[in-house]
């Protein structure tokens, strides 16, 4: 008797904005593309406020309302109903250390008291990064009892060690630990977790399936299946949406007020004319 195949796994993807500023044109496409993936499916919106410093409450009801105005939808999270709230980042903490704990476990992380200045300047670290120099592995053989965890920690990568993956939208990806990246930060000396461990803890919990993001992200993606293979975790697929610039080449950020949601709602842009302008725009 032959076995019939497993049913296909119900898409889950996410919008995961963190409220430093307003939503600016980038944003707005690559969220649109993560709604556009998830018609049929569930779509969370996730507020990724870990940054106690940059982060405000008044950018959280901003972009609530603005990806509502643009015609986003999402069916848990902000407003609606869900099995795996809170969908404020900072409110599961809990639930990030005990992530931690688990890697420091199978050691896997260590502590680490090296400044961004301090790797910067090491003559240790000559390669540079996609996004920074490479840890030097300076503090690699340090180590703390269980009970001592907290402060800054990095994950030991495995230098040589080959991530690679096949984007969604960019094709075939590989990374090079040691090489492209070297042991990186998973609990900040804020006592609060990085990007990198939040991100996969949160979409491992929330069953996310496929994960869309800006093509910035990529070398941090190539870190997170790190972490996936650790936590003994299948990760979910990608799609790294291309960047849009401004006039001048350069990326879009959230300084460019001018192409800010806010002000383009302001100058009379209707929903349908901003997501015309996803196409003309680079």
């Amino acid at each position: 008797m032959s076995r019939l195949p497993p049913p296909p796994v119900a898409y889950r993807g996410r919008i995961a904005p963190s409220p430093t500023g307003f939503l600016h044109l980038g944003h707005a496409r690559t969220f649109w593309t993560a709604f556009e993936r998830a018609r049929g499916g569930t779509l969370i919106l996730r507020n990724e406020d870990i940054d106690r410093d940059r982060c405000k409450t008044e950018f959280v009801s901003a972009f609530v309302e603005d990806l509502q105005w643009l015609g986003i939808r999402w069916q848990e999270g902000p407003g609606m109903e869900g099995p795996h709230a809170p969908y404020d980042q900072s409110r599961r903490r809990d639930h990030h250390l005990r992530v931690l704990e688990s890697l420091h476990r199978r050691g896997l992380v260590f502590p680490c008291t090296c400044s961004r200045r301090e790797i910067r300047e090491s003559a240790a670290a000559p390669h540079e990064g996609r996004e920074e120099p490479v840890y030097p592995g300076t503090c690699r053989g340090k180590s703390l009892p269980t009970a001592d965890v907290h402060g800054h920690w990095r994950f030991r990568v495995t230098d040589g060690e080959v991530v690679s993956f096949e984007d969604e939208a960019l094709g075939p990806q590989c990374f090079t630990a040691g090489k492209d990246f070297g042991d990186f930060p998973v609990w900040r000396k804020d006592n609060t977790p990085s990007y990198q461990l939040a991100v996969v803890a949160d979409d491992a919990a929330m069953g996310i399936t496929e994960v869309v993001r800006g093509a910035d992200l990529l070398l941090s993606t190539a870190r997170q299946i790190l972490l996936y293979r650790a936590l003994g975790l299948v990760p979910p697929r990608f799609y790294h949406c291309p960047l849009m610039t401004d006039a001048h080449g350069l990326r879009l950020a959230k300084r460019h007020d001018a192409l800010s949601l806010r002000e383009l709602r302001r100058r009379g842009h209707s929903p349908e004319s901003v997501r015309a302008l996803f196409a003309q725009t680079p």
